[in-house]
């Protein structure tokens, strides 16, 4: 196992940037892994990664206001600074960056400037949590411009997160390289949360049915792409989400979309992703897999 190297730990924007414009000088390149923090083993691959593509790793952990809705509270949300400074730490990231509310948002979140994505960010989970996105993308692009990274590292079970950012990077013209990480699951196939500390074990034994129910629909579109005409995919999704719901958990949706736009799948369509988020207890999992299919041709 590597040896822990040391890893600066800054709270304040004058004190990041210095930093980072003394790893420009000496010609590093820099690559970033954005967080809220409770970190597991899916965010420190992100870190991994990173180190892959540049120089020098900065991560940040920073519980975003913002991306809250008025239904959700930001203070239940799980904290775990000092065991998250230790893993990124061992992980090997060069800068931790721990900004407050008042640094990222000095005005306040009513009079803050923000950054709204259209269509890719609609639906999904831009439906189910009004807000979410105009809050990621808001404060992910004031972190990008603080950071100012040339690549930055994100995991796929946000796969719409993912959407969201690749496009507010290419319409703003962001000279970033985002990279996408594959999921990191739990032997069960349960995808690696940091919501998931909200579960009981009883919940811990049922919560794979969302993923396994996502695996049940990708083999059924397979075997109906054989057949030419298929354009059923809400019907296949409706089939799933009664699974799910049968499991004990509570669908909140479940879709097969185009992979790359997130419209509803059409039957010419050969690059899916299949989309999907359910409630167990009181934790809202979400999880995805894109799907290939033969073309049609």
């Amino acid at each position: 196992m590597a040896t822990d190297k040391y890893m600066k730990i800054i709270e304040n924007i004058s004190d990041l940037r210095q930093t980072v414009t003394a790893w420009r000088q000496q010609g590093l390149t820099v690559g970033f892994v954005p967080t809220m923090g409770n970190l597991h083993a899916g965010h420190i691959s992100l870190v991994a990664e990173a180190h892959k593509h540049a120089d020098k790793v900065v991560a940040s952990i920073f519980i975003n206001p913002m991306q809250f809705g008025k239904n959700e509270d930001i203070d239940s949300y799980p904290r775990s600074m000092q065991a998250d400074q230790q893993k990124l730490s061992t992980a090997n990231a060069d800068l931790l960056f721990i900004p407050t509310a008042k640094i990222i948002y000095p005005k306040g979140l009513n009079q803050q400037t923000y950054v709204d994505v259209p269509n890719i960010s609609q639906g999904y989970c831009g439906e189910s949590r009004p807000g979410h996105f105009r809050g990621v993308s808001t404060v992910v692009c004031k972190l990008f411009n603080l950071v100012q990274p040339d690549v930055a590292c994100f995991g796929l079970k946000d796969y719409q997160q993912v959407q969201v950012i690749e496009t507010m990077v290419n319409d703003l013209s962001m000279p970033i390289k985002i990279i996408a990480v594959d999921t990191i699951r739990e032997p069960s196939g349960l995808a690696l949360s940091s919501r998931n500390g909200y579960l009981t074990e009883q919940e811990l034994s049922i919560a794979p049915a969302l993923s396994q129910n996502i695996q049940w629909l990708a083999h059924q579109l397979k075997i109906q792409s054989r057949f030419n005409n298929f354009s059923d995919f809400s019907g296949l999704a409706n089939k799933a989400a009664i699974q799910i719901n049968n499991a004990g958990l509570k669908t909140d949706y479940i879709d097969v979309c185009h992979a790359n736009t997130l419209q509803p799948a059409t039957k010419n369509d050969t690059e899916l992703v299949i989309l999907a988020a359910a409630f167990c207890g009181k934790a809202r999992l979400i999880d995805n897999l894109r799907v290939s299919l033969p073309s049609k041709a």
